[in-house]
């Protein structure tokens, strides 16, 4: 919807009246003092939105995923930052705020997946018990007793 109309063209049209207010506060574009259009704003961050949402949904390598993810988390907190810095109701921010607690509970758990990982990879093998009588769980001196 950011980048088209064809979706909802009211949605695109109210984004494109946002985005106006979003790329006069761009914080690293401030801080450089340079001007970017918010034409070309709305369209890199949708964008990158629809790109990274299609690597995490489609691409199976895991470090793509993980540089799709933190992309998206760097949106999610610009988008964030800049819905506070106009005092925009929690109605038009609490998308971002979801998508922001989303994605990083999906790096938490990646993050888990990968220390389980290594953990297993550097725990010893278990070997297998002694081969000998089907009773070998039972001390000997009880052994004897039972037979």
């Amino acid at each position: 919807m950011k980048i088209t109309p064809y979706i909802s063209k009211e949605l695109h049209k109210d984004l494109r009246q946002e985005y106006v207010k979003y790329a006069k506060i761009i914080p690293l574009a401030r801080l450089l003092n340079v001007k970017i259009p918010s034409k070309w704003y709305r369209r890199i961050v949708g964008g990158l939105e629809i790109i990274c949402g299609i690597a995490l949904t489609f691409i199976p390598h895991r470090r793509i995923k993980q540089v799709a993810n933190w992309i998206l988390l760097s949106l999610m907190i610009g988008a964030i930052y800049l819905h506070w810095a106009v005092d925009d109701k929690l109605e038009r921010s609490a998308p971002a705020l979801v998508f922001f607690f989303m994605l990083t509970c999906r790096l938490v758990v990646e993050w888990q997946i990968q220390r389980q990982a290594k953990a297993d990879a550097i725990k010893p093998p278990v070997k297998p018990a002694a081969t000998g009588s089907a009773h070998s769980h039972i001390p000997a001196n009880k052994l004897a007793k039972s037979e």
